[in-house]
């Protein structure tokens, strides 16, 4: 770990005494990229220099150990330095653990009733509401892409993008299938169905390197509809793209003009193409994924909502909250930082 730290310090002062070079100083980009690097630097090497600090008055204090005046104030010098240099020890691990370059990113999230007929729609509506409600919480915005809504209320298929900061952070472990239990509406006997709802949660990425060929794309335009096909706009302004070698299907209807919804319907296939790929290459690099909390495929039951009970348990970790009243009002900060606890503690374990 020191010769890490040793690098990471001397990358620091670099680039310190390259941002104070004229050649430099005048490439916009070359400056913005430095000081980024610069920036997510600072707080390990901060770190260090308070490690390194620890560790030379640690031994200042053991030298006055033979002292018989100052001993028992060196006694005391060396078991808060020992501490304090244990605790400084883990953090700096913690902090060397390669981050997640989507981490800042926002999001694009796909929310689609699955199992359960009316009532898993009913539920995919209620988990828009669920992240909408911590959205608000964390301060970030929240724009609708497109909508199918059920025939009893809920949505059979929506798509949203959520902005704000550190968003993928929070929210890449939400992607999965979430199972409801409770009596649903449409339920006149008063029994417990089991119904779910898939999320899938992707980086929004700017500027996706992937050729696409016109020839692989089939592109729909068609009346963007409401709640029971209604018309809400009588131009041919929604646009449906299907990418023929993936079978990828991406639509936008909620932008005014053809010419944007195709805009943003490139723009999300391209994201869903670098998403599948990105998930493609971390299957291939098995240890990688063995650390990893889930498989990101909506296929995984990750998290069933119990309402009976008024309980949430998240499987890949065994924790549960016996709060779903809150949980379904925004509060999903507790399940969120414990999935959040339990990813470092395999990652240092990976170490």
């Amino acid at each position: 770990m020191k010769e890490r730290l040793e690098s990471i310090e001397n990358r620091y002062n670099e680039i310190n005494e390259l941002l104070m070079d004229s050649n430099v100083m005048n490439d916009f980009n070359k400056v913005k990229s430095l000081s980024k690097e610069q920036s997510d630097l600072k707080e390990i090497v901060d770190k260090y220099h308070e490690l390194k600090k620890c560790e030379k008055d640690l031994e200042e204090a053991k030298s006055l150990i033979n002292d018989p005046e100052l001993k028992d104030m060196a006694l005391l010098e060396i078991e808060s330095n020992e501490s304090k240099l244990a605790s400084l020890n883990q953090e700096l691990e913690i902090l060397l653990i390669p981050k997640d370059e989507n981490d800042g990113k926002n999001v694009i999230m796909e929310i689609r009733g699955a199992a359960g007929g009316d009532e898993a729609n009913i539920f995919a509506g209620d988990l828009l509401r669920m992240y909408t409600y911590y959205a608000e919480k964390n301060g970030w915005k929240i724009e609708i892409d497109h909508q199918i809504e059920g025939t009893s209320g809920g949505f059979s298929q929506v798509e949203c993008t959520i902005k704000g900061e550190n968003v993928y952070s929070k929210l890449k472990y939400e992607s999965g299938a979430h199972r409801v239990q409770r009596v649903p509406v449409t339920e006149t006997q008063g029994r417990v169905h089991t119904s779910t709802a898939t999320v899938l949660v992707m980086p929004e990425v700017d500027d996706v390197d992937i050729d696409i060929k016109e020839s692989d794309l089939k592109i729909d335009v068609y009346h963007s509809s409401g709640a029971g096909g209604q018309s809400v706009n009588t131009s041919n302004s929604a646009v449906r793209i299907t990418h023929l070698p993936t079978n990828t299907v991406v639509t936008c209807q909620n932008e005014r003009s053809q010419l944007k919804n195709k805009d943003k319907a490139m723009k999300l296939l391209k994201i869903k193409l670098y998403d599948n790929m990105r998930l493609e290459k971390e299957m291939k690099e098995g240890s990688e994924r063995k650390s990893k909390i889930g498989t990101g495929d909506r296929s995984e039951k990750i998290r069933t909502y119990n309402y009976p009970q008024n309980r949430v348990t998240d499987h890949r970790i065994g924790f549960s909250v016996m709060s779903l009243d809150r949980v379904m009002d925004g509060e999903l900060e507790p399940i969120i930082e414990a999935l959040i606890t339990e990813d470092l503690k395999r990652k240092l374990a990976g170490e």
